[in-house]
């Protein structure tokens, strides 16, 4: 069997820099990669529970319940109008992404249009499914003679924080009409802006989801990443066709987690408390991390801070090992975050002040 040619995962590569972290006298603080530490919210684990005697083949669909707390999500949350809205529960949100080009049917002669800095399972996607890839800022970076099938935005960004204002979502909606392709944006971020107020492409369409989709994940509003939570929505047709071939592949939301969902996303509370948590340990890392001399950009939404002053990412890495804080290099997501770094706010209000603390001294 041939290997197919895909990078380095990227958190292996950080193994030494953790190690070097993790001697100092008072423990490493890890703040390179963005997974919750705060408890599942208390409803969400009894609605889990209640839902253990699960013998039969749960829904690839999803319940009834879960697709209309779905619906019921988005147009409470984005102001989605129902008419021609299709949903679909998916394994989380990472799998959707890596599959999801797959899922289409691209093949070699395809293009995929990712943001120049990104997440990197959109490459990777891509990648497996055999297709081309272009980093492009803006549609008239895409080069003419590419086939392009498939565009994704991320707005909120991971890792910049950065957050698509309504009109540049709606000229890359265009552009993806014009070309005859999918538009998928991952919005995994949504309900966490801070000095920016993020849209989703959903709103910013035209009146109509044909041809576009938006990315979903309770990971992060509800602590779900250990349930592989998700969800996507937009066009009605295009998500009726993935269902079927979900259906086929056996991608299916074990029906406890589909429960646990259902009650999640009937429930705004846990997710303001989760957001003021976030702020407070967006505070106290920004300020830390202004006085140590970095630059913030972007960061205006989402769960990290970007972060630069000029140097290699690399060789920043190295600095902050030494203060015992691990954090991600700006080359994870693509050639231009080469001076960046990527913090995360996901780590316990102790280990964020320890780190505050650190970088202050």
């Amino acid at each position: 069997m041939t290997r197919r040619a895909l990078p380095d995962f990227p958190w292996d590569l950080l193994e030494p820099a953790k190690a070097r972290a993790a001697a100092h006298p008072d423990g490493l603080v890890d703040l390179s990669v963005g997974t919750p530490v705060d408890p599942v919210p208390a409803a969400v684990q009894a609605a889990l529970s209640a839902a253990a005697d699960a013998p039969g083949y749960p829904r690839t669909t999803g319940t009834p319940e879960l697709r209309a707390a779905i619906t019921g999500w988005l147009a409470a949350a984005i102001g989605a109008a129902t008419d021609g809205l299709g949903v679909l529960p998916t394994i989380g949100s990472k799998e959707l992404v890596a599959s999801l080009p797959a899922l289409l049917g691209l093949s070699s002669a395809d293009t995929v249009v990712i943001p120049p800095v990104c997440y990197p399972t959109y490459e990777v996607g891509a990648l497996l499914a055999g297709a081309r890839v272009v980093r492009a800022d803006a549609p008239d970076e895409v080069p003419d003679d590419a086939r392009v099938r498939l565009v994704w935005l991320n707005t909120p960004a991971n890792p910049t924080g950065q957050v698509l204002p309504s009109a540049v979502l709606a000229a890359w909606v265009g552009f993806a009409r014009a070309r005859g392709a999918a538009l998928a944006s991952d919005e995994c971020y949504l309900p966490l802006g801070w000095e920016a107020e993020p849209t989703s492409v959903l709103s910013a369409c035209g009146g109509s989801y044909d041809g576009v989709l938006a990315v979903h994940s309770l990971s992060k509003r509800s602590n779900l990443a250990g349930y592989r939570a998700g969800f996507v929505a937009g066009d009605a047709h295009m998500v009726a066709d993935l269902l079927e071939v979900r259906k086929h592949a056996g991608l299916i939301v074990p029906a406890p987690v589909q429960a646990a969902m259902t009650a999640a996303l009937g429930d705004e509370e846990h997710v303001t408390a989760q957001r003021q948590r976030y702020a407070a340990r967006r505070t106290a890392l920004r300020d830390a991390l202004t006085g140590a001399g970095f630059t913030i950009e972007h960061s205006g939404a989402g769960l990290y801070l970007w972060c630069t002053r000029g140097e290699d990412c690399w060789a920043d890495v190295d600095w902050f090992a030494t203060y015992g804080i691990l954090v991600a290099p700006g080359t994870f997501y693509g050639p231009g975050g080469a001076a960046h770094v990527r913090v995360a706010l996901t780590a316990s209000d102790e280990r964020v002040a320890a780190a505050a603390a650190r970088l202050s001294a």
